[in-house]
């Protein structure tokens, strides 16, 4: 958890960081292209299939297999989006496949309440990918964010931190099991 990853830059002094890691006995190269095809109406976030319908019931369940048409090279500034269009987004800013990837939010609190009550997020999301000796990956998720005003804080705290915990490790088992089949 102290070892610095890329994008840590990115959010200065952040009110939360949170790690995640998970093993799979998959290459980094069979791990990578089922993060080039996440986002909302996209493969979704790989979560288990009660957290799919009982929080994101609008989107679609999270893909079990790779789709061509979603699968792509991402690039720096390439957009994930992570609600309906215009709601919230991911920007890419750091891409080296098939190890590292570092996703930047600041669209994930209503705009409304940016105007009005001059609240704020700032976060990345950051995926590294190591290979392991036996040649499998060591998957890294880190969380940085920033939250203003203090209420806003408490509330990440509160209910965000809990809900990462549940979403990352769903995510990151989603990730394994996927990795772990046999290619088709």
């Amino acid at each position: 958890r102290r070892t610095a990853l890329p994008g840590d830059g990115i959010v200065t002094g952040p009110s939360t960081v949170t790690d995640h890691a998970i093993t799979i006995a998959a290459p980094p190269e069979r791990i990578w292209p089922w993060l080039t095809q996440m986002g909302w109406h996209r493969a979704g976030f790989y979560t288990p299939d009660w957290v799919d319908r009982l929080l994101f019931p609008a989107n679609r369940p999270s893909a079990d297999r790779l789709d061509p048409d979603l699968v792509r090279d991402l690039a720096i500034g390439d957009t994930i989006p992570d609600g309906p269009p215009g709601t919230a987004w991911y920007v890419v800013e750091q891409v080296e496949p098939p190890t590292t990837l570092v996703l930047h939010s600041t669209t994930h609190v209503p705009g409304s309440w940016r105007e009005r009550l001059g609240a704020g997020i700032d976060w990345t999301w950051t995926f590294q990918l190591r290979r392991t000796p036996d040649g499998g990956t060591r998957l890294h998720l880190r969380v940085r964010g920033r939250t203003t005003p203090w209420w806003l804080t408490v509330a990440y705290h509160a209910v965000l931190v809990p809900a990462d915990f549940v979403m990352a490790v769903g995510m990151l088992r989603g990730l394994r099991a996927r990795g772990e089949r046999t290619p088709s």
